[in-house]
Formats: C-alpha cells, structure tokens, sequence
C-alpha cells in the first residue's frame, strides 16, 4: 500500500532536506512514532487540496445561497458552478469527490498499518503517542465522509484500504446515508475517547491545528444537527446532538476568543490570527493551515483564502486579488442592528483597495474613473436611500472582509501573489457549536429555554463587544419567543456570525429550504434595485430536488453500473 506524507504540511513550510515518503511500502515504514507522524501530515495535507478547503468546499461550491454568489451574470468559465448550470461531467464536481475520496483511502491505509505495526514499537510513550495518532486519523476520515455524505448522498461506505482489490468496479454499490452518519459516528466517539484536549496535550510536540478532543466533539456535534435534518430527517438525533456540545461546552476548555491585541474586538482577533498563522485552540477547533514562503515552493500547500474571496484589489503587494466571491446586499438589508453589531462592517467590505498604501477607496474605483476616496457613509446610505446606482454597485462588488489582505495580513505572512495566499482556514469554531446547542434544544423542547438564549446571547454580545455576562445587554434576543420565533432567530444569527464561511448552504440544505431560498433572494434582489437579479442567475437553474446534493460524477457512474445517479442528474 502506498500513501503520500508531503512536504509543505499544515503549517509546515516544505524544504528541499525534508524527506517525501511517497510511494513507499508502509508495512515496512511506520516502525516507531516519528515515522508514524510523519504519514500521518499526509493525511491532514489532503485536506489543503484544491477540490477541498483550499477552494472547492471553502469557496466555489458554497455558493450560491441569500448571502453569497460569484461575480458577473454569465456562466462563462467558473461561473457556471456558482450558478447552479453545471452537468454530471463538471470538473470541479469530478476533483472534490476524487480528492474526498483520496483523503478516506489515506486515513484507512493509515489505520491499518499502525494498528499492524504499533506493537513492534519498542518505546512506550510511542505507543502513546499511537493511541492519539489513532485518534486523529480516525476523526479526519470522519471528517472526510462527512463532507462526502452531505454533499453527494449515496456513497460507498469503506474502512478498508485493500476493498478496491477485493470489489471490482462493476460490483461496488452505494450504502445508505444513514450506514455513513453511523460510522462517522463511531470514529468520532474513539476520537473523543483518545484524544487529549488541546490545551492538556502534553503528548504532542505540537498540537497545531491538529484534531484534539474538543474538536472531535464539536464536529459530532454539527454531524448529529445535520442528521438530524433534511435529507435523513432523524429528530431522535437532536438529543446526541444537545448532549454532545453540552459536555464540550461543560469541559471548560474552550471559549469564545474575547482577548484582543492592538485594540481590536474578540471577533476581529479571529480574523488578525488566521490571516496571519496564529494557532489559537480558545475558539478555533478544525483549522486548515496555508504556509509557503513562496507561490512557487515544489508540493507547497498554499490556499486561495483571501485572494478569491477577499476584498477589491489591484496594484497592491500581492499584485492584486481576484475577488471573484460576493456579498448579496439584501442579507445586509435585513441584519438589525446594523449600526450596533461589529460583525457587519468586520464582514462584509464596501470598499476596494488601488495601491500599496492601503487606502481604502470607493466601489467605482477604475483606471478609467480614478482613485475615489471611500465614504463610509455609503454603507447605510444604500440601504436607506434611493440611490439606484449606489444600490447597483452594492448589488455587484460587495466582497467578504473577514480575510482582508491588506488590513490584516502581516508581512511576514504575506505571499506576494495574485492567486494565492497563507491564510487559513477554519471549518469550525466554538461560536458554531454554541449555535448547534442552542438550536437543538430548540428542537428538543419545542421552544428556547433559558440555556438556548444564553448559548445566543453570548455570541451576540461578542458581536456586539460587550461583556459576554452581561445580561440584558443590547445584543441580546427579545425574551418570550416561542419555537418558530426563536428557530427563525437561530438561522438568522448563524447567517451574521459565520458569514462567508462555508456554512450557509449546507445550513439551508438541512433546514430543507435550500430551493425556496435560492428564489425568494432573486425576488430580494429584484425589489432592491430594478435589474438586481440579473446578477443571480442561480434562480434561473437551481431546481429543488436536484441541488440539494451534487451529481456522482457521470465518468464513476459509467464505470460503477449499480451507483445510481442522485435525484435530477
């Protein structure tokens, strides 16, 4: 069997003196922990590739939903992902399922080989380190199926490294989801049950965005919310669910990220430490770390964060950024509080960048207009005023400003490129588990109770940059909602707080109003300025019954006669 252990890892710059263990022989290499460890960097690396979080599962597929959509009104090139006009046969459908599955392939050869060899270990704090090398390569290939199972339905389930060699092609079948959710079930609990917390790690030299403990309970949470949900539907699932986020919660070991340097907010701090390689476990729970020194290194793991879902950009350090990600005005339109909540500004950028100086300059900025001074004032004047060519613009080139390059990226961190970047990215944090909890005693109890406001509240007063006990603050959501109320009010605050973050459309897929929504914000656009939906063409091709999962792609299907092809392909 064979696995690659690249150079270039997460957070690990890649040098011509490092060893690349590919295509070696396992069952004679993973003889003691290093060696070990070293394979195991393969597997995490997997999850920087470009069908994965470096852009396809981070950016290209979540799109479009009421937050986000692509630049432009065609379908020409990368377009036609974003707008929901692809076929069976697109190729970027074809690199996330084969990266997903190349990912689940490593983590099984993983698994078996130190379950074979860890006994030889002579040295017993390897066999240690062995036991929590397990529990990491077990919650990645969770991790793994549980993108492969959200995003395209029927999969094949498979533990084992050698089942290519055992099932030919023309007799591999799909299983049921739920068989998927049950196994991706069981490696999380063996996670949680091996895994030390991060800030108890005394076993790794460095747990740098690497599973711990609280990650694993986190994502289990986010798996049983989701099951719970459209298409599967298992209510009996929110109770796991609540119970799960309760003891993480309960542990004490993680916490909204309320410390700040520089005089910034809790809530920007993320941002100044994922734009910059800042490992911080407070909040972050599955971080994807970018690091090259240079765009060129040989197997480097540089990512596209910030460059393709960043702010305007051009004559700037890193040549320019391409922005291709938008912002939809009318979820700003609808965000109360607007003027009071730091989260919308911290989010969502009206303004683009022209030079070095890092002056911010207005949307209709061109060579052609000139350099515009930016007007912050602009902001709510779009929203509350009849300027139709301000509302067209806003309608355009609102871009996310959560990966700002040029207000948070250090020069140590900078990456002189105008594709690529070292900014990383998180899959989940604390805030998001908070949210889970809250919804599912929601769901529970069929109403909020006094800890489903609190879990809200506490984020929202973060948002708010208010102290998070202080009670009858502001932030905090109207006392006496009833279920639907607060249910609405929950999908509202996952939208402010985890804005542009790879949430949404899974979010409104398991809610079951992925279809609805995708029309009732082409209508949105329409009614904020004549001619706003031309620019959200999704309207024209998503269809319900049909988006809600990607196409198994058409070749696997020509070559795996018992897959059936999801609803609509």
């Amino acid at each position: 069997m064979i696995i690659a252990a690249l150079c270039g890892l997460l957070g690990v710059s890649c040098s011509l003196e490092e060893k690349s263990y590919t295509e070696i022989d396992m069952d004679e290499y993973i003889k003691n922990a290093d060696e070990a460890n070293n394979v195991l960097m393969g597997i995490y690396a997997d999850l920087c590739d470009e069908g994965m979080y470096r852009y396809n599962l981070s950016m290209l597929l979540q799109m479009p939903t009421d937050m986000e959509k692509c630049e432009g009104s065609t379908t020409d090139n990368y377009r036609i992902v974003p707008a929901n006009a692809y076929t069976s046969v697109q190729s970027d459908i074809e690199v996330t399922w084969e990266a997903i599955n190349k990912a689940i392939y490593d983590a099984n050869s993983f698994i078996r080989l130190l379950a074979l060899n860890v006994e030889s270990f002579e040295d017993e704090s390897d066999k240690a380190l062995a036991t929590v090398y397990m529990g990491e390569a077990r919650a990645l290939r969770a991790l793994c199926y549980f993108e492969l199972v959200r995003w395209f339905g029927h999969v094949t389930l498979n533990t084992d490294p050698m089942y290519a060699y055992k099932v030919s092609l023309s007799d591999m079948e799909q299983d049921e989801p739920e068989k998927v959710y049950e196994q991706i079930e069981k490696d999380l609990k063996y996670a949680i049950d091996v895994l030390p917390y991060a800030t108890d790690d005394n076993l790794r030299t460095s747990n740098a965005y690497r599973f711990s403990k609280g990650a694993a309970l986190g994502l289990l949470t986010k798996v049983y919310a989701t099951w719970a949900g459209y298409p599967i539907q298992d209510e009996s699932k929110w109770e796991l669910a609540a119970a799960t986020a309760k003891e993480l919660i309960e542990s004490g070991k993680h916490s909204l990220l309320t410390e700040a340097v520089d005089g910034n907010s809790g809530f920007e701090q993320l941002w100044w430490n994922t734009c910059n390689g800042v490992w911080d476990p407070t909040e972050s729970l599955i971080e994807i770390s970018f690091y090259s020194p240079t765009s060129t290194a040989s197997g480097a793991r540089i990512g596209r964060i910030g460059k393709w879902n960043g702010t305007l950009a051009q004559g700037i350090k890193g040549i320019r950024n391409n922005a291709q990600f938008r912002c939809i005005p009318t979820f700003l339109e609808d965000w109360p509080d607007r003027t009071e909540d730091l989260r919308v500004k911290l989010s969502v950028a009206d303004y683009r960048y022209m030079d070095q100086t890092k002056t911010k300059y207005d949307l209709n900025s061109s060579d052609r207009n000139g350099n515009i001074p930016y007007d912050e004032s602009q902001f709510e004047t779009a929203f509350t005023g009849n300027d139709s060519n301000l509302k067209t613009r806003f309608t355009r080139n609102l871009t996310p400003s959560k990966w700002d390059t040029e207000k948070y990226v250090k020069d140590a961190n900078y990456l002189v490129d105008q594709n690529y970047s070292n900014i990383n990215w998180y899959v989940l944090r604390y805030a998001d588990v908070l949210l889970l909890y809250a919804e599912a005693l929601n769901e529970i109890n069929q109403g909020p109770n006094a800890t489903a406001y609190e879990m809200v509240n506490m984020v929202r007063r973060r948002g708010f940059n208010v102290p998070l006990g202080q009670d009858g603050s502001p932030a905090d959501l109207k006392d006496g909602m009833g279920y639907e109320e607060f249910k609405q009010a929950i999908r509202n605050e996952r939208g402010y707080e985890l804005a542009y973050e790879g949430h949404r459309r899974q979010d409104l897929i398991r809610w079951g109003i992925y279809y609805e929504t995708v029309m009732q914000t082409a209508q949105d656009m329409e009614d904020f300025v004549d001619g706003g939906s031309s620019v959200y063409i999704a309207a024209q091709y998503t269809q319900k019954g049909k988006h809600e999962l990607l196409p198994i792609p058409y070749r696997d299907i020509q070559l795996m006669p018992k897959y059936v092809q999801n609803p609509g392909w």
